[in-house]
């Protein structure tokens, strides 16, 4: 069902824990599944990741994408790091099963989140980056109705 590099990230999750004094944090979850993703980046005087760790509550799937997305963005420039798609970690674990794809949109939304929240602590725009969601599923329809 997983494929090998999905298990390898799983069990051996790469850039594990919390950045103190971050220069960005971005929280994300999916109220449906219960997953909760937090990204830390340490982003230095030319806008480069220099580090940048996670924290994941939920399904291995979720882990291994969470592990990946770090991988992905690490060394990048935050604007290579907001080309960073689900897509682009989806592929770079070799695939993922149709009802684990969001789990690759969660990360995806974590990295923009702390990126959004690295360009308020430091009054800057990030062309092409929107305000992130907290949950994936926020402007979903069919959402349950409020009494």
């Amino acid at each position: 069902m997983y494929t090998e590099k999905v298990m390898d990230h799983f069990q051996n999750p790469r850039n594990v824990g919390e950045i103190d004094n971050a220069s960005g944090v971005g929280t994300v979850g999916n109220a449906k599944c219960g997953d909760i993703m937090r990204i830390y980046l340490d982003i230095d005087d030319e806008q480069v990741i220099k580090d940048v760790k996670f924290k994941t509550f939920g399904c291995g799937a979720a882990v291994a994408t969470s592990s990946m997305a770090t991988e992905l963005v690490k060394g990048k420039s935050i604007y290579d790091a907001l080309k960073v798609t689900n897509k682009a970690v989806m592929e770079a674990l070799d695939g993922l099963p149709p009802v684990k794809v969001h789990c690759s949109l969660l990360a995806e939304e974590a990295i923009h989140a702390a990126l959004w929240d690295y360009a308020e602590k430091h009054g800057i725009k990030i062309e092409g980056l929107k305000k992130p969601k907290s949950d994936i599923h926020e402007d979903e329809e069919g959402e349950e109705e409020e009494y």
